[in-house]
């Protein structure tokens, strides 16, 4: 992979700039911490060399300054809303967050439950946490929020809050995912802190879209791609061009907010600090690229990326057509089109060839292998083995998994577990490879490079079973589908 990202620079920049606002501020910061604070995959791809965990080891590097507040809108507890990328509630996830935020060397110091107005569902959450020492505190609606200025910043406003007890300089609030209320938690903080005369400072550090990169560019287009379900636009911040004569990037919620910010902290610290959205940022992400070419190509390939999966939702529900519109504008924007992966291509050739379910993967040396759909393997098997032969050097001829193996596997699960597809999962030619490794060199060798293909991208003529889009996105091998199915059926499991 082609390296577009300095991750020790980002560091030591990053950390140099949140060091200089807790200064600012006077010794407190209440950081607002949006997007993902650790495993993000989403920079990972659009920046080449981004470490997922990047953000995570820049806090490191500060820890014994800070202390982690996780903040959960009642609502969400209340719906059992769901993260979509690990299947699992909010709530739980709350739960999963301090566990790897303890592991890693961090203060989690309480938990915030936002919105509470007496939800049944929350109560529990809130003694689930009780029970297993966790700390809360709950925050309510305001009424006129975040219109009613003179009710906000009173006693009925964020007067009404409980205070959260904290103990160290840096207080990163952060949340399972958006809308928790991770800016009214922090600007309540800075009204009590005002009132038991501690002087703290408020600053937001989103890592997309990268401040100091044009409007256009395939970084900050690949942002929105990612957020098209929000509907979320990127903007010029008109703002900072009034204050600076500077053009700047920021996005549409933050800049509309941003009056309302401004004259809440001008109540609550007599005076605002901020000129713009872009002055409440502390990202240096743009500053690390060391390679702009590498990343302007990286960020189209995710624009089309998440093209194919807005069109793969769109057929599975019968809904979202505007999001796969809007991603149709984005790629035009980016001068990108569906055909931008030669994995395309060429999985779609491989099925008119062979008049079954094809895949294509583009190795890390470009070559471009494929695999098809046949009596014991399916097309994401097929292709898996191929691309792991092509990585490896094992010829591609040589039967790896012998049919002695793979056949009473498609036996049992047609026979004993009432499945009606002999064909192996991924998954399970992964579980076959395994145990073949034992008597195989060639098998071993398989396995010994499966983490070659991390980071590689893989295109199907069909939708993909879900067992074999996970295992994909289990190994790091980016997937898109054409939008079609396999078979003419109302049901597809």
């Amino acid at each position: 992979m082609e390296i577009g990202f300095d991750n020790e620079r980002y560091i030591s920049l990053q950390a140099a700039s949140i060091r200089e606002r807790i200064l600012q501020f006077g010794g407190k910061l209440y950081l607002e911490f949006g997007g993902k604070l650790f495993d993000d995959y989403h920079a990972s791809r659009v920046l080449p060399g981004f470490k997922p965990d990047i953000k995570v080891r820049m806090l490191q590097s500060l820890a014994e300054d800070v202390e982690i507040v996780l903040v959960i809108n009642a609502n969400d507890i209340e719906k059992s809303k769901i993260r979509s990328d690990l299947g699992i509630t909010y709530d739980d996830d709350v739960l999963r967050l301090m566990d790897i935020f303890r592991s890693m060397g961090f203060l989690v110091g309480s938990v915030v439950i936002t919105r509470y107005a007496n939800q049944a569902a929350a109560d529990a959450f809130r003694k689930r946490l009780t029970s297993v020492g966790i700390k809360s505190y709950l925050h309510y609606p305001i009424s006129g929020y975040p219109s009613d200025i003179n009710r906000i910043v009173s006693e009925e406003g964020f007067g009404k809050n409980e205070f959260i007890e904290t103990s160290r300089p840096l207080v990163v609030v952060t949340a399972p995912g958006p809308g928790s209320g991770k800016m009214a938690t922090c600007l309540s903080q800075l009204y009590h802190e005002n009132k038991r005369g501690v002087k703290a400072g408020y600053a937001k550090f989103e890592t997309f879209p990268i401040w100091n990169l044009p409007l256009t560019h395939p970084v900050n287009i690949a942002y929105e791609a990612a957020t098209a379900d929000l509907d979320d636009d990127n903007v010029i911040d008109p703002f900072h061009l009034e204050a600076y004569g500077e053009t700047t990037v920021n996005y549409n919620r933050d800049v509309e907010i941003f009056p309302v910010l401004r004259a809440v902290l001008e109540r609550v610290l007599d005076e605002c600090p901020y000129q713009s959205p872009t002055d409440m940022g502390v990202n240096m992400a743009g500053l690390a690229i060391c390679n702009d070419e590498v990343c302007r190509k990286a960020a189209q390939l995710e624009i089309v990326r998440r093209y194919f999966a807005a069109a793969v939702e769109a057929k599975r529900t019968g809904s979202d057509e505007h999001g796969v519109e809007k991603l149709e504008i984005l790629m035009n924007r980016a001068q990108v089109t569906p055909n931008l992966s030669p994995a395309r291509s060429a999985a779609l050739l491989k099925e008119e060839t062979t008049g079954g379910p094809a895949g294509a993967m583009v190795l890390p040396n470009g070559q471009v292998v494929t695999g098809k759909t046949g009596n014991l393997l399916g097309a994401a098997s097929a292709l898996l083995m191929n691309a792991l032969k092509g990585v490896s050097g094992v010829p591609d001829e040589l039967d790896v998994i012998s049919d002695a193996v793979l056949e009473p596997i498609c036996h049992l699960k047609t026979a004993h577990l009432n499945s009606r597809n002999p064909r192996l999962h991924s998954d399970e030619t992964l579980l076959a490879l395994s145990v073949s490794s034992v008597q195989s060199p060639e098998a071993k060798e398989l396995i010994d490079h499966i983490g070659l293909l991390r980071g590689c991208d893989a295109f199907f003529s069909v939708i993909i079973s879900p067992a074999d889009e996970k295992l994909y996105r289990t190994l790091g091998i980016n997937v898109c589908c054409e939008p079609k199915y396999e078979s003419h059926r109302y049901y597809h499991k």
